[in-house]
C-alpha cells in the first residue's frame, strides 16, 4: 500500500500545473482525507482482538456502519459546503492558487472514510483468523485500479493532477474494500460462525474502554498532518514544500510501513507460546535494515534517482527533497520500535497509554512547528520534518515507558510455559 502515495504523486508531477497540484493534494486533500477517518481507522487493531467469536463480530460491525455514515457526512459537509473556505483558507492559508485544485479533490474523495473502516474492519477478521495473505493480494487489486485511473490521467494529459490522484485513490480503496468484503465472508461462514462464544461477551462500555483511546490516538496523530500543511503554508518556500511534502513523507512510508504492519502481528501473535522473544528480535532486525536501506538512498545518487527520475521533480526540487530526507532518517526505525511497543500494549489492553503517547507526539511536534514559524528563516519543510521525527521519538520513549509491564506479564508467561514443557521432556 506503501507504493500508492508515490505513484500518485509520480503521475501528478507529470501532468499540468504540477507544483501547484502536488500541493493541493499532498497539502489538503490527504491531509483532511486522513484527519476525518481519524475516528475509524483503529477498526484493523480492533477486529483483529476482538472479533473472536459471531457476537463479537456483529457488534464491531454495526459500530463499523455507524462511523462509516457519519464521517461520510463530515467529508461531505467540509467539501461541498462553505465549510471548507472556513477550514482551507482562513485556517490551514494555503497558496491562494491551490484552494480551488484542492477543493474539487477533496470533493472526488468523499467515500473515502466508509470504504477505509468497512476494508479494515474485514482485514482484522482475516488476520485474525490467519488470512493475512489474502489482505497483502486486496493491496494489489487496490494498487491495479489506482493505475487504470493514473494511466487514464497521464494519456489524457489534460486533467489537473490533484482531480486525477482523488479519482485514482477513490477507486483503489473503493475495490480494495469490496474484496476484502468477498474474501472475508468465506471466513465468516467457514471458520467464525463454528467458533464457540467467547466467556466474557463484549460489551458497549468494555468496546467503548478499548476503542476510544485507539480512536483518540489515530484522531490526534493524523491532527497532525493538516496541522503540518498549515505551518507549512507560513514559513519560506512554502508552495515548494507542500509540492514535495507528499513525496517525501510518501518515500519514508515505503520503509515505514514494514514498522505499520508489523502492529497487528505483535497484536495477533503475542498469543502464541513463547512468542515475545521471537517477535522482538525480528523488531531489532527490522529496524537495523530499514536504517540501513533508507541511509543508502539518501546518501547515495539513489535518491536523485528517486525524486528526479521516478518522481518527476525538476533537479532544484528533487536537491531539496533529498537535503530534507537527512532530517528523518530515523523516522523509519522509529515506527518499528513504536508498532512493537503498541503492540504489547493493545495486546493488554492497556490503550490509555497509546493515546497518552501520541498527544505528547502532537505537543512535541506542534512546539517545533511554532518555533519554525516564529523564526521564519528555515524552509518549511525541514521544519516540519524535524517536527515530526522529534515528536515520533519522544512517543516512542513513552510508548517504552508504559509498556514495560506488560512486557514482563508476557516474559513471565513464556517463562512458565518454557518451563512446563521441559518438565513434561524429562517426564517423558
Amino acid at each position: 500500500m506503501a507504493a500508492e502515495g508515490p505513484m500518485l504523486s509520480a503521475v501528478a508531477a507529470r501532468l499540468p500545473d504540477p507544483e501547484i497540484n502536488l500541493a493541493a493534494f499532498g497539502g489538503v486533500v490527504y491531509p483532511l482525507a486522513l484527519v476525518i477517518e481519524a475516528p475509524i481507522i483503529m477498526l484493523l487493531s480492533a477486529s483483529t482482538a476482538l472479533s473472536k467469536d459471531w457476537d463479537s463480530y456483529q457488534k464491531l460491525k454495526r459500530f463499523m456502519m455507524l462511523m462509516g455514515a457519519v464521517l461520510t457526512g463530515v467529508h461531505v459537509l467540509l467539501a461541498f459546503t462553505p465549510l471548507y473556505d472556513l477550514v482551507v483558507v482562513r485556517l490551514i492559508r494555503p497558496p491562494a492558487e491551490i484552494v480551488e485544485p484542492a477543493r474539487l479533490g477533496l470533493m472526488i474523495l468523499f467515500p473515502w472514510s466508509w470504504a477505509i473502516g468497512y476494508r479494515r474492519f474485514k482485514q482484522g477478521l482475516l488476520i485474525r483468523f490467519g488470512h493475512s495473505r489474502s489482505v497483502g493480494l486486496g493491496t494489489f487489486v487496490r494498487l491495479g485500479a489506482d493505475m487504470i485511473v493514473l494511466t487514464a490521467g497521464y494519456l489524457i494529459g489534460t486533467i489537473p493532477g490533484a482531480v486525477v490522484a482523488a479519482a485514482a485513490l477513490t477507486l483503489g480503496v473503493v475495490s480494495e474494500a469490496i474484496y476484502a468484503g468477498v474474501r472475508a465472508q468465506h471466513v465468516v461462514e467457514n471458520q467464525l460462525m463454528e467458533v464457540p462464544p467467547v466467556e466474557e461477551p463484549l460489551t458497549l462500555p468494555s468496546f467503548v474502554n478499548f476503542y476510544t483511546p485507539l480512536a483518540l490516538t489515530s484522531l490526534i496523530r493524523l491532527l497532525a498532518e493538516p496541522l503540518s500543511s498549515a505551518a507549512l503554508s507560513r514559513m519560506p518556500r512554502a508552495l515548494d514544500s507542500l509540492a514535495v511534502w507528499s513525496i517525501v513523507t510518501g518515500f519514508l512510508f515505503l520503509l515505514r510501513s514494514l514498522g505499520v504492519a508489523y502492529n497487528e502481528v505483535v497484536i495477533a501473535l503475542l498469543d502464541e507460546p513463547r512468542s515475545s522473544r521471537n517477535l522482538r528480535r525480528f523488531m531489532i532486525i527490522l529496524a537495523v535494515a530499514v536504517t540501513a536501506v533508507l541511509l543508502l538512498v539518501v546518501a547515495t545518487p539513489l535518491s536523485m534517482a528517486w525524486f528526479e527520475r521516478v518522481s518527476g521533480l525538476r533537479t532544484e526540487l528533487a536537491r531539496f527533497s533529498r537535503r530534507a530526507m537527512w532530517v528523518a532518517v530515523i523516522m523509519p526505525a522509529i515506527e518499528v520500535l513504536q508498532s512493537w511497543y503498541q503492540g504489547l500494549l493493545v495486546h493488554s489492553r492497556r490503550t490509555r497509554a497509546v493515546s497518552e503517547a501520541v498527544a505528547i507526539y502532537l505537543i512535541v511536534a506542534s512546539v517545533v512547528l511554532a518555533v519554525g514559524i516564529a523564526w521564519g528563516r528555515m524552509a518549511g519543510l525541514f521544519v516540519a520534518l524535524a517536527a515530526v521525527s522529534l515528536g515520533r521519538l519522544i512517543q516512542t520513549i513513552w510508548l517504552w515507558y508504559r509498556s514495560r509491564s506488560a512486557m514482563e506479564s508476557v516474559e513471565r508467561r513464556d517463562d512458565v510455559g518454557a518451563s512446563l514443557q521441559a518438565a513434561d521432556i524429562c517426564a517423558q
